[in-house]
């Protein structure tokens, strides 16, 4: 992990198309402003994690749906 040390409006660039800039540190509380393509999405963990768990339940519904339709068909 790279670790790197920001103040208030300063920003760290990823790649070419994304941009995290410092927007207000208050107490232990980071804002971050994030400038990224929108074919780039960005979560929070926890919601990135919770939209993957989704996904992941989906999936197994569509696999048990299509078992079943196979073995009665």
């Amino acid at each position: 992990m790279l670790v790197l040390s920001r103040q208030k409006n300063e920003s760290i660039v990823i790649g070419d198309d994304v941009e995290i800039t410092i927007v207000d540190v208050r107490g232990d509380k980071v804002r971050l402003g994030i400038t990224a393509p929108k074919a780039i999405s960005v979560h929070r963990k926890e919601i990135y994690e919770a939209i993957q768990r989704e996904k992941a339940g989906q999936k197994q519904q569509d696999d048990q749906a299509h078992s079943h339709k196979s073995s009665t068909g």
